[in-house]
């Protein structure tokens, strides 16, 4: 029987991370994990592979739309699909195998199989039992889908199966006008697919900073995809090779149906808790069956952590990051911190849309008195030198402090620009101090400033 100070339970991006910081805080570290491979649902069928499809379909649509504007000829390029999925799982396999290395590199012991809690202290793996001080649940996620709809990951698939399809379907129904649905269904439009988005909001992108939304539902509708919005999905009939996906309208409660090839369900995720012993040792759930936490990340069972998706909070790797080196300063004894109101949200469509801290709309609601200083991309001359002048910067800050409160963006390398932000958030900076900070020119970044800017006396090149 082994003992460790510390098991994390899940390989993912927040208990990689979680394992490497207690080791590196000296912590005896071993993490558990059931898939062939490290890095968890990121890695393997989510983050990294859905950006590789993303890169190689951006690509091609450059190739085929943009290349003869800027005088480079030649015959556009066809779709090898078998080759585009090498490549995708070559990126998996190096991010992977990065991670494994990390493992060794940090003497963290990989004990291989599904994990279950058997006692306080205990962690049984297969037919192995190891102690630990310590536990960290961080098991991730899985795709949750509608009642009445059987996945199959042939016809009807999960986000798991859009990756693995053998061949680019001459139609798709995504079901769900989330980030991964959007996402995927970018994708598979650049590469020829007929998409349709069934929404059941009147809107695209819950949550998300409205006038943005608005804009990246008509950019990508000029990419292709169809939408239908305020719809509630009431069953999918799936056949050998086809789906039908039937809806009724919340407008007038009519009943309407559309058939395709491929049918995606993308309606979020949920804890993956399966065969994991928690609620056997009398562990605590939210309404929403993730595990309940205390601001130390502490379950309500001694000695048992909990971060991630298994938690409360925007299921996103980087937040599961912060969450897992926090949560291993707090077992070393030292105090470990998330601050919540700066995480930031990324789309990786094209454009990008990024977002951290307040919208506009919550700040109404909040009846807090704000700022909007907003620029558009196409007074960014690097923007409009790539063909991306749709889209802008939209910065809201303290009507009376200047203090900025949130930003949100939808353009070139937004995932990228919204870090300067997150950063200023963090030091409780000002519009002013964005203002007044120097940005090379010419850099898409640059719009940023001008957002700054016109918070005060005014944007320049607006």
């Amino acid at each position: 029987m082994s003992e460790y100070d510390v098991i994390v339970i899940g390989s993912g991006p927040g208990g990689y991370v979680c394992a490497i910081r207690c080791a590196q805080l000296g912590l005896k570290t071993a993490i558990v994990e059931g898939r062939e491979t490290l890095g968890g649902t990121c890695l393997n069928v989510g983050c990294i592979p859905s950006k590789a499809l993303l890169h190689a379909s951006h690509m091609y649509h450059e190739a085929t739309h943009n290349f003869t504007k800027m005088g480079l000829m030649g015959k556009s390029p066809s779709v090898d699909f078998k080759t585009m999925q090498e490549y995708k799982s070559g990126v998996i396999a190096q991010n992977t195998s990065g991670v494994e290395f990390l493992m060794k590199k940090n003497k963290i012991d990989w004990l291989k199989g599904w994990g279950k809690i058997t006692a306080k202290g205990e962690v049984t793996v297969g037919k192995d039992v190891h102690k630990a001080k310590n536990i960290v649940i961080a098991s991730g996620s899985e795709p949750s889908s509608l009642p009445g709809i059987e996945i199959d990951e042939k016809v009807v698939v999960t986000s798991t199966g859009a990756l693995e399809l053998p061949k680019v379907p001459k139609s798709m129904v995504v079901i769900g006008a989330g980030v991964i649905g959007l996402e995927m269904g970018s994708v598979y439009a650049r590469l020829g697919t007929e998409v349709t988005v069934v929404e059941f909001l009147d809107h695209i992108t819950p949550g998300m900073d409205a006038e943005v939304a608005k804009t990246l539902q008509r950019t990508l509708k000029k990419q292709g995809l169809n939408f239908v919005l305020g719809a509630a999905v009431q069953s999918v009939d799936a056949k050998k090779t086809k789906a039908t996906v039937n809806y009724k309208l919340r407008k007038d409660e009519s009943d309407a149906s559309i058939d395709a090839d491929v049918v995606l369900v993308a309606t979020g995720r949920k804890p993956f808790m399966d065969n994991l012993g928690f609620d056997g040792l009398g562990g605590e759930l939210t309404e929403r069956g993730q595990i309940k936490t205390d601001d130390q990340w502490r379950t309500n069972v001694d000695g048992i952590f909990a971060i991630g998706d298994v938690i409360e909070g925007p299921m996103l790797a980087h937040k599961a990051e912060d969450e897992g080196m926090a949560v291993a300063e707090v077992i070393a004894g030292k105090h470990g911190h998330v601050n919540y109101g700066v995480i930031p949200g990324v789309i990786y469509t094209t454009p990008e849309v990024a977002s951290v801290g307040k919208t506009q709309e919550e700040l109404k609601d909040e009846g807090v008195d704000f700022k909007v200083g907003k620029f558009t991309f196409m007074g960014n001359g690097r923007a409009k030198a790539v063909f991306q002048g749709e889209g802008f910067v939209k910065l809201l800050v303290d009507a009376k402090t200047d203090r900025i409160l949130g930003c949100h963006l939808i353009g070139p390398s937004a995932g990228d620009l919204i870090h300067e932000i997150c950063v200023a958030m963090e030091f409780g900076a000002s519009a002013q101090d964005v203002a007044m900070t120097c940005h090379a020119h010419p850099t898409f970044s640059e719009a940023m400033r001008e957002a700054a800017l016109a918070c005060g006396d005014g944007a320049i090149h607006a």
